[in-house]
């Protein structure tokens, strides 16, 4: 844990030394709050609250594609990256000081989304239900975590930052994020619970609002969460095959 916790300084030093990473994480959300939710569902304290999950879950995701995605895939074109996978302490210390960097990083791009509802919007949430959302994000972070790791451990740096923005948008729309629980088009509502953004986004639901989760999108989000799991450690260890022997 020392380790991971001196790995994660690292990672957090880097980014806050170019903020525009961080700023771009929150940039997305915050502007489809003000753009789509302040307009058309502000006043609707209902809606205004699911609307709001939903964004926060566009923002963890966000988040971690492109941290993972694009900044594992950077790290290994650096001559740093290499030598620290040659020390002794192993593999463990650097990716759990990565996940802790992802997931602050996770908690900072909600923060404007979170401020605007608040602000310009009826939403309105329980102290518990806003705690039990803290803990949700975690949660539906894994699997977007996952999904940046195999990218950036795939890829070379300029392929992964193209596959993850054309990944980013099919799967927000696909799973239902710019749309209310009821009121996505038909086409979404049949492949939505397929996707992992549509099980991260009912978990969010659930937590703020109440929602009874889609029984299907929990268990294809387990589903993404295993095979994301085998492919981003797939991923990992043909890189280090092909760096390393």
């Amino acid at each position: 844990m020392p380790l991971a916790l001196v790995h994660a300084r690292y990672q957090l030093l880097e980014i806050v030394r170019i903020p525009v990473a961080v700023v771009g994480s929150a940039f997305f959300p915050a502007a489809a709050m003000l753009f789509f939710v302040v307009p058309f569902a502000g006043d609707d304290p209902a809606g205004a609250t699911y609307a709001t999950a939903a964004m926060v879950t566009f923002a963890t995701m966000s988040a971690n594609i492109f941290q993972y995605g694009v900044g594992v895939a950077e790290d290994r074109d650096q001559p740093w990256n290499p030598y620290t996978r040659t020390l002794p302490a192993g593999p463990a210390p650097r990716l759990a000081g990565r996940i802790l960097a992802g997931l602050v990083l996770t908690y900072l791009s909600m923060v404007p989304v979170v401020v605007i509802a608040a602000v310009a919007t009826a939403a309105r949430v329980t102290p518990a239900r806003f705690l039990l959302g803290l803990v949700a994000v975690a949660v539906i972070s894994v699997p977007f975590t996952l999904l940046g790791l195999a990218i950036g451990y795939s890829l070379p740096s300029k392929a992964a930052i193209v596959v993850a923005q054309v990944l980013f948008f099919p799967l927000a729309f696909g799973g239902g994020l710019l749309s209310g629980p009821d009121n996505a088009p038909g086409f979404v509502k049949v492949i939505a619970p397929y996707l992992p953004t549509r099980g991260a986004v009912e978990l969010m639901w659930a937590a703020v609002a109440g929602w009874q989760p889609d029984p299907k999108a929990l268990v294809m989000l387990v589903v993404w969460v295993l095979v994301l799991a085998g492919v981003a450690g797939w991923a990992y260890r043909r890189d280090e095959g092909r760096r390393f022997t």
